[in-house]
């Protein structure tokens, strides 16, 4: 198939080398400018005019019709009354929480700031993580299969739930009592528990916190919160809040080279636990858990719809 390809593309270069090899000789047959007359008039040389921009072509409509897509969008979403619980959950955090939050809009980034004794404390999270953890979602879905076949494998066995009324006959066919022609999934003994874990299910929302004492240093937690719970995965210790934070790249690069501290899960189990009551004695307890992926999915939303509304602005 490639002879065949690079064959086909060779055969209009050579046809075009044949055509001009042929068509060169005719040159000698002309005479040279020091050869002609003085008295021959040169004829004049007719070219033809042409445009080289491109036709312009009738409008197709696709930007109208983009357009109102857009705006059926924001519609639906504005429409889209948010969670009540979740509002209030959100106002009621605000009103009666020691942090002052620091959102802008447009930006993707939420701070949380607040001051404990001399310390300076900052926690970042971010809208991205319910992205990422809906695109996680796609795969758990695909394994789902996986988990149909084996459900359809053990189905046939003697220990599991939807074969307890299984059994052979005289003549050797499987016995089914009516109730197990049902799916296990699908009876209604296991809808409520399936609710359940889907409305308890939370997605895990990344967060940073920065602990700042003057002359001190810093300290950084990489946590995560899920479920009411921040699982704390880092801990880094910093001499300097600017290597805390590098706003340089010598900061950056210097802050590369120190040793900053190993992996929180290493470290003994009363250590730990007591790094944590550290931070639940400075506002980083249950309720800030709960709040952050409640306030995350709060401004995804709102961004969303000002992204649908400047992408309608730039096309329109």
């Amino acid at each position: 198939m490639l002879s065949l390809r690079s064959l086909a593309r060779s055969a209009p270069r050579s046809a075009a080398r044949f055509s001009t090899k042929a068509v060169r000789p005719q040159a000698f047959l002309r005479q040279t400018a020091a050869f002609q007359p003085a008295w021959a008039v040169a004829a004049p040389r007719l070219t033809a005019s042409f445009s080289v921009s491109a036709a312009r072509r009738q409008d197709s409509g696709i930007n109208e019709e983009l357009v109102a897509k857009l705006e059926s969008e924001i519609v639906m979403e504005e429409s889209m009354k948010e969670d009540e619980d979740l509002s209030a959950n959100i106002k009621e955090y605000l009103d009666n929480s020691p942090f002052e939050i620091e959102d802008q809009p447009g930006n993707q980034e939420v701070v949380l700031t607040r001051t404990y004794n001399d310390e300076k404390i900052r926690i970042t999270f971010t809208t991205a993580d319910l992205n990422n953890n809906q695109t996680g979602d796609e795969f758990s879905d695909d394994n789902a299969l996986f988990d149909d076949a084996d459900m359809d494998v053990q189905s046939g066995g003697a220990n599991t739930k939807g074969a307890i009324n299984q059994g052979k006959t005289q003549d050797g066919n499987i016995r089914v009592a009516p109730e197990d022609r049902v799916a296990p999934a699908d009876r209604e003994e296991l809808e409520d528990d399936y609710e359940n874990d889907e409305q308890q299910q939370g997605f895990p929302a990344h967060a940073t916190i920065r602990i700042e004492r003057p002359s001190k240093g810093a300290l950084v937690i990489e946590a995560t919160a899920q479920d009411g719970d921040f699982l704390i995965e880092d801990l880094y210790y910093f001499p300097s809040g600017d290597l805390a934070d590098p706003a340089t790249a010598e900061k950056d690069w210097a802050r590369r080279a120190l040793y900053t501290g190993p992996p929180f899960n290493n470290l003994d189990e009363d250590l730990q636990i007591l790094l944590e009551k550290y931070l639940e004695e400075r506002g980083i307890n249950t309720r800030l858990a709960l709040f952050i992926p409640d306030y995350i999915d709060h401004k995804e939303q709102k961004e969303y719809v000002r992204w649908l509304n400047n992408i309608k602005t730039f096309v329109a």
